[in-house]
Protein backbone atom coordinates (compact mmCIF):
# COMPACT_ATOMS: atom_id res chain seq x y z
CA UNK A 1 0.00 0.00 0.00
CA UNK A 2 1.66 3.30 -0.61
CA UNK A 3 0.42 6.01 1.83
CA UNK A 4 1.27 9.51 2.12
CA UNK A 5 4.23 10.76 4.40
CA UNK A 6 6.18 13.69 5.17
CA UNK A 7 10.41 12.58 5.07
CA UNK A 8 13.50 14.24 5.58
CA UNK A 9 15.71 13.84 2.08
CA UNK A 10 18.97 14.52 4.23
CA UNK A 11 20.82 15.84 6.81
CA UNK A 12 20.68 19.16 5.42
CA UNK A 13 17.05 19.68 3.73
CA UNK A 14 13.55 20.49 5.07
CA UNK A 15 11.28 17.62 5.58
CA UNK A 16 8.86 17.49 2.95
CA UNK A 17 5.89 15.35 1.39
CA UNK A 18 6.57 12.08 -0.03
CA UNK A 19 5.14 8.67 -0.49
CA UNK A 20 6.10 4.79 1.40
CA UNK A 21 5.07 1.57 0.90
CA UNK A 22 3.85 -0.26 3.63
CA UNK A 23 3.74 -4.23 3.45
CA UNK A 24 0.43 -6.19 3.37
CA UNK A 25 -0.76 -7.19 7.11
CA UNK A 26 0.99 -10.41 7.66
CA UNK A 27 -0.82 -12.80 9.74
CA UNK A 28 -0.25 -11.08 12.78
CA UNK A 29 0.15 -7.58 11.61
CA UNK A 30 -2.12 -5.06 12.79
CA UNK A 31 -2.73 -2.38 9.83
CA UNK A 32 -3.51 1.16 11.91
CA UNK A 33 -4.43 4.63 10.27
CA UNK A 34 -2.36 6.92 11.80
CA UNK A 35 -4.43 10.09 12.95
CA UNK A 36 -2.07 11.85 15.10
CA UNK A 37 1.98 11.81 15.32
CA UNK A 38 3.90 13.65 18.31
CA UNK A 39 7.06 15.36 17.65
CA UNK A 40 9.80 14.20 19.75
CA UNK A 41 13.18 15.99 19.71
CA UNK A 42 14.82 12.68 18.54
CA UNK A 43 13.38 12.91 15.49
CA UNK A 44 14.92 16.10 14.98
CA UNK A 45 18.19 14.61 16.21
CA UNK A 46 17.85 11.86 14.04
CA UNK A 47 16.20 13.44 10.69
CA UNK A 48 19.73 16.04 10.98
CA UNK A 49 21.92 13.05 11.72
CA UNK A 50 23.22 14.48 14.94
CA UNK A 51 23.58 10.86 16.19
CA UNK A 52 24.49 9.08 13.64
CA UNK A 53 23.79 8.80 9.99
CA UNK A 54 20.48 8.16 9.27
CA UNK A 55 18.76 5.79 6.26
CA UNK A 56 17.12 8.59 3.83
CA UNK A 57 14.95 9.24 2.74
CA UNK A 58 13.68 9.50 6.36
CA UNK A 59 9.78 9.23 7.67
CA UNK A 60 10.12 9.96 11.66
CA UNK A 61 7.91 9.95 14.17
CA UNK A 62 7.30 7.34 17.34
CA UNK A 63 4.37 8.86 19.00
CA UNK A 64 1.95 7.33 17.09
CA UNK A 65 -1.58 7.15 17.60
CA UNK A 66 -4.82 5.72 15.36
CA UNK A 67 -7.37 3.36 14.24
CA UNK A 68 -6.93 -0.32 13.21
CA UNK A 69 -7.96 -1.25 9.36
CA UNK A 70 -7.39 -4.67 9.00
CA UNK A 71 -5.72 -7.19 11.10
CA UNK A 72 -4.14 -10.66 10.07
CA UNK A 73 -5.41 -13.79 9.79
CA UNK A 74 -4.00 -14.62 13.17
CA UNK A 75 -4.33 -11.75 15.30
CA UNK A 76 -5.78 -11.94 18.28
CA UNK A 77 -5.44 -8.40 20.68
CA UNK A 78 -7.16 -6.75 18.14
CA UNK A 79 -10.14 -5.87 15.95
CA UNK A 80 -10.73 -3.39 13.26
CA UNK A 81 -11.94 0.07 15.02
CA UNK A 82 -9.86 -0.01 18.04
CA UNK A 83 -8.26 2.80 19.33
CA UNK A 84 -4.03 2.06 19.51
CA UNK A 85 -0.96 3.27 19.84
CA UNK A 86 2.96 2.45 18.54
CA UNK A 87 5.77 3.88 20.44
CA UNK A 88 9.34 4.07 19.94
CA UNK A 89 9.95 0.48 18.42
CA UNK A 90 8.23 -2.00 16.15
CA UNK A 91 10.38 -4.92 17.17
CA UNK A 92 12.70 -7.08 18.87
CA UNK A 93 14.33 -10.25 18.63
CA UNK A 94 11.67 -11.56 21.28
CA UNK A 95 14.24 -14.80 22.07
CA UNK A 96 16.93 -12.70 24.82
CA UNK A 97 16.49 -12.54 28.31
CA UNK A 98 15.32 -8.82 28.15
CA UNK A 99 12.45 -9.35 25.76
CA UNK A 100 11.29 -12.87 27.52
CA UNK A 101 11.39 -10.52 31.32
CA UNK A 102 9.21 -7.98 28.72
CA UNK A 103 12.07 -5.43 28.69
CA UNK A 104 12.18 -5.22 24.63
CA UNK A 105 13.60 -1.91 24.83
CA UNK A 106 16.97 -3.31 26.65
CA UNK A 107 16.46 -6.47 23.56
CA UNK A 108 20.39 -7.38 23.66
CA UNK A 109 20.10 -8.11 19.60
CA UNK A 110 18.94 -4.25 19.60
CA UNK A 111 15.12 -3.11 19.42
CA UNK A 112 14.22 -2.17 15.78
CA UNK A 113 13.16 1.17 15.83
CA UNK A 114 10.09 2.47 14.50
CA UNK A 115 12.19 4.43 11.81
CA UNK A 116 15.45 4.95 10.96
CA UNK A 117 16.00 1.15 11.42
CA UNK A 118 15.58 -1.95 8.99
CA UNK A 119 13.10 -4.85 9.86
CA UNK A 120 12.96 -8.53 9.68
CA UNK A 121 11.88 -8.34 6.04
CA UNK A 122 15.52 -6.64 5.42
CA UNK A 123 13.66 -2.76 4.65
CA UNK A 124 14.03 0.30 6.30
CA UNK A 125 11.39 1.24 8.88
CA UNK A 126 9.55 4.38 8.37
CA UNK A 127 7.49 6.32 11.19
CA UNK A 128 4.42 8.12 11.94
CA UNK A 129 4.61 10.90 10.05
CA UNK A 130 2.30 9.33 7.48
CA UNK A 131 -1.25 7.99 7.06
CA UNK A 132 -0.62 4.26 7.91
CA UNK A 133 1.47 2.10 9.52
CA UNK A 134 1.80 -2.24 9.41
CA UNK A 135 3.33 -3.37 13.08
CA UNK A 136 2.93 -7.11 14.51
CA UNK A 137 0.63 -6.95 17.16
CA UNK A 138 3.12 -7.62 19.77
CA UNK A 139 4.33 -4.22 19.72
CA UNK A 140 0.83 -2.11 19.57
CA UNK A 141 -0.56 -0.96 22.55
CA UNK A 142 -4.60 -0.25 22.82
CA UNK A 143 -5.70 3.39 23.70
CA UNK A 144 -8.16 3.67 26.22
CA UNK A 145 -11.57 5.71 25.67
CA UNK A 146 -10.52 7.56 28.40
CA UNK A 147 -7.52 9.61 26.30
CA UNK A 148 -8.14 11.94 23.97
CA UNK A 149 -6.00 9.94 20.39
CA UNK A 150 -4.28 13.34 19.82
CA UNK A 151 -2.77 13.66 23.86
CA UNK A 152 -2.55 10.42 23.81
CA UNK A 153 0.17 10.29 20.74
CA UNK A 154 3.40 11.76 23.14
CA UNK A 155 2.21 9.40 25.67
CA UNK A 156 3.90 6.42 23.62
CA UNK A 157 7.35 8.14 24.10
CA UNK A 158 7.00 11.11 26.23
CA UNK A 159 5.00 9.27 28.94
CA UNK A 160 6.75 6.35 28.82
CA UNK A 161 9.70 7.55 29.12
CA UNK A 162 9.13 8.86 32.26
CA UNK A 163 6.27 6.27 33.47
CA UNK A 164 8.97 3.69 33.64
CA UNK A 165 12.00 5.23 36.09
CA UNK A 166 9.26 6.80 38.55
CA UNK A 167 7.67 3.06 39.24
CA UNK A 168 10.99 1.42 39.26
CA UNK A 169 12.18 3.67 41.72
CA UNK A 170 9.20 3.67 43.62
CA UNK A 171 7.46 6.96 43.55
CA UNK A 172 4.64 7.14 45.18
CA UNK A 173 3.50 8.48 48.64
CA UNK A 174 6.11 9.84 50.93
CA UNK A 175 8.57 9.94 48.34
CA UNK A 176 10.14 13.70 47.70
CA UNK A 177 10.91 13.23 43.82
CA UNK A 178 12.27 16.28 41.31
CA UNK A 179 11.66 16.80 37.81
CA UNK A 180 14.18 18.75 35.91
CA UNK A 181 12.95 20.42 33.01
CA UNK A 182 9.76 21.36 32.27
CA UNK A 183 9.55 20.36 28.93
CA UNK A 184 7.86 17.63 26.16
CA UNK A 185 9.42 14.79 29.08
CA UNK A 186 9.49 16.82 32.25
CA UNK A 187 6.05 18.02 32.25
CA UNK A 188 4.59 14.45 31.95
CA UNK A 189 6.79 13.59 34.93
CA UNK A 190 5.00 16.01 36.53
CA UNK A 191 1.75 15.15 36.15
CA UNK A 192 2.61 11.10 36.55
CA UNK A 193 4.80 11.45 39.75
CA UNK A 194 2.28 13.50 41.35
CA UNK A 195 -0.67 11.28 39.97
CA UNK A 196 1.47 8.91 41.71
CA UNK A 197 0.91 10.32 44.92
CA UNK A 198 4.62 11.59 45.16
CA UNK A 199 5.39 15.11 46.62
CA UNK A 200 6.98 16.88 43.04
CA UNK A 201 9.36 19.31 42.60
CA UNK A 202 10.30 21.06 39.50
CA UNK A 203 13.59 22.05 38.89
CA UNK A 204 13.94 24.79 35.83
CA UNK A 205 15.91 26.87 34.62
CA UNK A 206 13.81 29.73 35.69
CA UNK A 207 10.59 30.60 37.03
CA UNK A 208 8.96 31.31 33.48
CA UNK A 209 7.18 28.19 33.61
CA UNK A 210 6.14 28.16 37.35
CA UNK A 211 2.05 28.89 36.93
CA UNK A 212 2.20 25.60 34.73
CA UNK A 213 4.02 23.46 36.90
CA UNK A 214 2.13 23.86 39.68
CA UNK A 215 -0.86 23.54 37.69
CA UNK A 216 0.14 20.25 36.31
CA UNK A 217 0.85 18.87 39.57
CA UNK A 218 4.38 20.18 40.95
CA UNK A 219 4.10 21.07 45.29
CA UNK A 220 7.37 23.23 44.43
CA UNK A 221 9.22 25.46 41.74
CA UNK A 222 12.31 26.42 41.92
CA UNK A 223 15.15 28.18 39.50
CA UNK A 224 18.37 26.11 38.85
CA UNK A 225 19.74 29.73 38.06
CA UNK A 226 19.38 31.28 41.72
CA UNK A 227 21.99 29.51 43.70
CA UNK A 228 20.30 29.30 46.78
CA UNK A 229 18.18 26.78 45.26
CA UNK A 230 20.58 24.75 45.85
CA UNK A 231 21.78 25.45 49.61
CA UNK A 232 17.99 25.19 50.46
CA UNK A 233 17.20 21.86 48.68
CA UNK A 234 20.70 20.04 49.73
CA UNK A 235 19.79 16.07 50.65
CA UNK A 236 16.08 16.66 49.95
CA UNK A 237 15.56 14.22 47.20
CA UNK A 238 14.60 10.27 47.06
CA UNK A 239 14.24 10.48 43.08
CA UNK A 240 15.91 12.88 40.47
CA UNK A 241 14.80 12.92 37.20
CA UNK A 242 16.90 14.21 34.33
CA UNK A 243 14.96 15.29 31.41
CA UNK A 244 17.07 17.55 30.25
CA UNK A 245 19.91 17.24 26.89
CA UNK A 246 22.04 19.77 28.16
CA UNK A 247 25.11 19.29 30.47
CA UNK A 248 24.70 20.13 33.69
CA UNK A 249 26.97 20.55 36.43
CA UNK A 250 26.11 17.17 37.98
CA UNK A 251 28.10 18.02 40.93
CA UNK A 252 25.66 20.66 42.15
CA UNK A 253 22.35 18.22 41.30
CA UNK A 254 24.07 14.77 43.45
CA UNK A 255 24.40 17.32 46.56
CA UNK A 256 20.51 17.59 46.46
CA UNK A 257 19.84 13.75 46.81
CA UNK A 258 19.13 12.48 49.93
CA UNK A 259 20.83 8.51 51.78
CA UNK A 260 20.10 6.43 49.06
CA UNK A 261 18.46 8.94 46.35
CA UNK A 262 18.95 8.20 42.95
CA UNK A 263 19.28 10.84 39.90
CA UNK A 264 18.25 8.94 36.80
CA UNK A 265 19.12 10.03 33.45
CA UNK A 266 16.44 10.51 30.48
CA UNK A 267 17.74 13.21 28.51
CA UNK A 268 20.57 12.36 26.20
CA UNK A 269 23.26 15.42 26.65
CA UNK A 270 25.41 16.02 23.59
CA UNK A 271 28.77 15.14 25.26
CA UNK A 272 29.85 12.26 28.15
CA UNK A 273 28.99 13.92 31.81
CA UNK A 274 31.44 13.54 34.37
CA UNK A 275 31.24 12.49 37.62
CA UNK A 276 33.27 12.62 40.73
CA UNK A 277 32.97 9.43 42.90
CA UNK A 278 32.98 11.14 45.26
CA UNK A 279 29.89 13.02 44.93
CA UNK A 280 27.76 9.40 44.58
CA UNK A 281 30.07 8.05 47.97
CA UNK A 282 28.31 10.64 50.05
CA UNK A 283 25.12 9.58 51.18
CA UNK A 284 25.38 6.37 49.06
CA UNK A 285 24.03 7.97 46.26
CA UNK A 286 23.27 6.29 42.81
CA UNK A 287 23.49 7.51 39.31
CA UNK A 288 21.33 5.74 36.41
CA UNK A 289 19.98 5.55 33.34
CA UNK A 290 16.74 4.65 32.07
CA UNK A 291 15.21 4.22 28.41
CA UNK A 292 11.42 4.32 27.59
CA UNK A 293 9.62 0.79 28.57
CA UNK A 294 8.72 -1.95 27.59
CA UNK A 295 5.33 -3.27 25.58
CA UNK A 296 3.33 -4.44 28.91
CA UNK A 297 4.78 -1.52 31.19
CA UNK A 298 3.52 1.18 28.26
CA UNK A 299 0.15 -0.10 28.27
CA UNK A 300 0.15 -0.63 32.04
CA UNK A 301 1.16 3.84 31.52
CA UNK A 302 -1.32 4.05 29.43
CA UNK A 303 -4.16 2.41 31.27
CA UNK A 304 -2.45 4.58 34.54
CA UNK A 305 -3.42 7.31 32.26
CA UNK A 306 -6.78 7.07 31.49
CA UNK A 307 -7.50 6.17 34.98
CA UNK A 308 -6.43 9.70 36.30
CA UNK A 309 -7.24 11.77 32.98
CA UNK A 310 -3.60 12.67 31.72
CA UNK A 311 -2.88 13.28 28.51
CA UNK A 312 0.04 15.17 27.46
CA UNK A 313 -0.67 19.15 26.44
CA UNK A 314 -0.29 19.70 23.05
CA UNK A 315 -0.05 21.75 20.09
CA UNK A 316 -2.03 20.66 17.25
CA UNK A 317 -0.31 21.38 13.45
CA UNK A 318 -0.75 20.83 10.11
CA UNK A 319 1.54 18.48 8.22
CA UNK A 320 2.94 21.58 6.17
CA UNK A 321 4.09 23.22 9.88
CA UNK A 322 6.65 20.65 10.69
CA UNK A 323 9.43 22.38 9.52
CA UNK A 324 8.51 25.32 11.70
CA UNK A 325 7.42 23.38 14.43
CA UNK A 326 11.14 21.65 14.63
CA UNK A 327 13.02 25.29 14.77
CA UNK A 328 10.37 25.95 17.76
CA UNK A 329 11.37 22.57 19.45
CA UNK A 330 14.73 23.94 19.32
CA UNK A 331 13.96 27.17 20.69
CA UNK A 332 11.88 25.74 23.55
CA UNK A 333 9.05 27.29 21.78
CA UNK A 334 6.17 24.65 22.52
CA UNK A 335 3.56 23.89 25.99
CA UNK A 336 4.65 21.33 25.29
CA UNK A 337 4.55 18.72 22.68
CA UNK A 338 3.78 19.34 18.85
CA UNK A 339 1.22 17.18 17.26
CA UNK A 340 0.64 16.60 13.71
CA UNK A 341 -3.14 15.89 12.27
CA UNK A 342 -2.25 13.27 9.61
CA UNK A 343 -5.35 13.93 7.87
CA UNK A 344 -3.51 17.67 6.51
CA UNK A 345 -1.09 14.93 5.00
CA UNK A 346 -1.42 15.52 0.76
CA UNK A 347 -3.38 12.71 -0.36
CA UNK A 348 -2.06 10.39 -2.55
CA UNK A 349 -2.44 10.36 -6.29
CA UNK A 350 -4.60 7.68 -7.38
Amino acid sequence: MIVSAYAAPSATEPLAPTTVERRDPGPHDVQIHIEYAGICHSDIHTARSEWGPARYPLVPGHEIAGVVTAVGADVTKFEVGDRVGVGCFVDSCRECAACRAGEEQYCERGMIGTYNAVGRDGEPTQGGYSTHIVVDEKYVCRIPEGIDLAEAAPLLCAGITLYSPLKHWNAGPGKRVAIIGLGGLGHMGVKIAHALGAEVTVLSQSLKKMEDGLRLGADHYYATSDPDTFKTLRGKFDLIVNTVSANLDMHQYFSLLAIDGTLVEVGLPEHPVPVNVFDLCRNRRSFAGSMIGGIAQTQEMLDFCAEHGLGAEIEVIAADRINEAYERVIASDVRYRFVIDTATLPAVAQ
